[in-house]
């Protein structure tokens, strides 16, 4: 989409696709940062860049908080204070959209090695959004009172960046927000489109590993061990039982068994089996069921099977990797959505299900006391190519695919819209 600067002009006075008064340098952004992606815990170059437009707009800047995080602090005279959030990591993706801008980047991960980049989660549209909601927010500064709070997070993608910036001060080294906002994009929905999720919208999600012990020897004389595959397989299918037997019908729950390696021979019983699972959740309750039954089964198995004490599996729940779920606060939701809706047309707005990927936006709203959180789906996808997919019954490329290529200027002029009205909407002069 390319309009001439006659047409722009016209845009930015009459319509929401007018989201800023420099749109072609937004996509322009967009680009670049599609082309230069950074991994988690690595976005200095990004975090430097997007630092910089922010001072320029005259926002106080602070930089390196929680690594390589960036708190953007506009006061405004009395109000309530806004936070918007937008994160900034890659993920380690070899791209194949084929798009002029297609990040070629191989970039060194927390480890030091090297590894491909790519914005395949769409944290490049976040960015962008990000920073044309603060050029219009500024050019509207008469329209709205209040203090804003623009940060940029890293590390979304390892369910550490929240965390790290909320243990480095952010609430208590800046002004602490009466609401939360945020947005990600969404790979089904059709650009021009936002998606609304009242309470629970994304979900708990833990990582857990399971080094499951035996006694190893010979495959033809199994009975003078203790095969820790096969008690790793009775674990699995006993796990199952956990979400079909151990949680309310009326509660969700996932767990998933992703990886389970042991053994290296055809004739020989190993002595060790390891296991990797992913579980997902909304409430706390069943979260923390789910983690105890899984200790509480592999325990009982290992016993059942015979192992010495110092052969018990070891659980491991690696809870500096936790995600806590995003609620939405259900009262801010309906004013946001309303909001949005006079906008962009509540046409445009779709009343959407919570899903169980994973997203540690929700980690800001879960602070003592909390505090009223909302983020609200992007839709990032051509609606031809949508309508398309629907007829034919076929599966769009998702996030994190290696063909996730957003339709970008619609989706970066919809979500500066959608969140510069939302904000407006909650700093609106008395």
């Amino acid at each position: 989409m390319h309009f001439s600067k006659k047409i722009v002009a016209i845009l930015l006075a009459t319509s929401f696709l007018s989201t800023s008064a420099h749109a072609e340098d937004l996509n322009e952004l967009y680009r670049y940062l599609h082309a230069n992606p950074e991994l988690s815990l690595m976005e200095v170059k990004t975090a430097s860049l997007l630092a910089g437009k922010l001072k320029d707009l005259g926002f106080e800047v602070t930089e390196k908080v929680g690594g390589n995080g960036v708190v953007a602090v506009m006061e405004n005279g009395e109000g309530p204070t806004v936070m918007i959030r937008a994160d900034m990591d890659g993920l380690p993706v070899v791209e194949q959209t084929g798009v002029s801008y297609a990040s070629t980047a191989v970039e060194p991960n927390r480890d030091g090695i090297e590894k491909p980049a790519m914005h395949a989660c769409g944290h490049d549209i976040h960015m962008t959004v990000q920073i044309g909601t603060a050029e219009r927010l500024v050019a509207e500064k008469a329209n709205w009172s209040g203090t804003l709070v623009m940060i940029l997070q890293p590390a979304e993608e390892l369910g550490l960046g929240a965390g790290m910036m909320l243990e480095d001060g952010l609430f208590s080294r800046f002004p602490r927000p009466d609401y939360n906002l945020a947005l990600h994009d969404n790979a089904a929905m059709a650009a021009g489109t936002v998606g609304i999720v009242p309470g629970y919208a994304l979900a708990n999600v833990d990582s857990v590993d399971i080094t499951v012990r035996g006694l190893g020897g010979h495959g033809a004389y199994p009975h003078t061990t203790k095969d820790p595959i096969v008690l790793a397989s009775q674990m699995v299918v006993a796990f199952q039982t956990i979400v079909s037997r151990e949680t309310s019908p009326l509660d969700s729950a996932v767990l998933t068994v992703g990886s389970i390696h042991g053994g290296y021979k055809h004739n020989v019983i190993s002595d060790e089996v390891k296991l990797q699972l992913t579980l997902r959740s909304y409430k706390d309750a069943v979260r923390m069921n789910t983690i105890n039954s899984i200790k509480r089964i592999a325990d009982g198995l290992g016993r059942a099977a015979g192992l010495p004490d110092d052969k018990m599996p070891i659980v491991t729940v690696r809870d500096a990797e936790f995600t806590p779920a995003t609620y939405n606060d259900p009262e801010l939701a309906t004013t946001v959505k309303l909001a949005i809706s006079a906008e962009i047309g509540a046409e445009n707005v779709k009343d959407m299900e919570p899903v169980m990927g994973g997203e540690d936006f929700g980690a800001f709203g879960r602070v003592d006391p909390k505090i009223p959180s909302f983020l609200f789906w992007l839709g990032a996808v051509d609606p031809e190519v949508v309508t398309a997919a629907q007829k034919n019954d076929t599966t769009l490329p998702s996030l994190h695919s290696p063909f996730f290529a957003p339709d970008y200027e619609p989706t970066i002029e919809t979500g500066v819209a959608a969140m510069t009205a939302a904000a407006l909407d909650l700093l609106k002069k008395e």
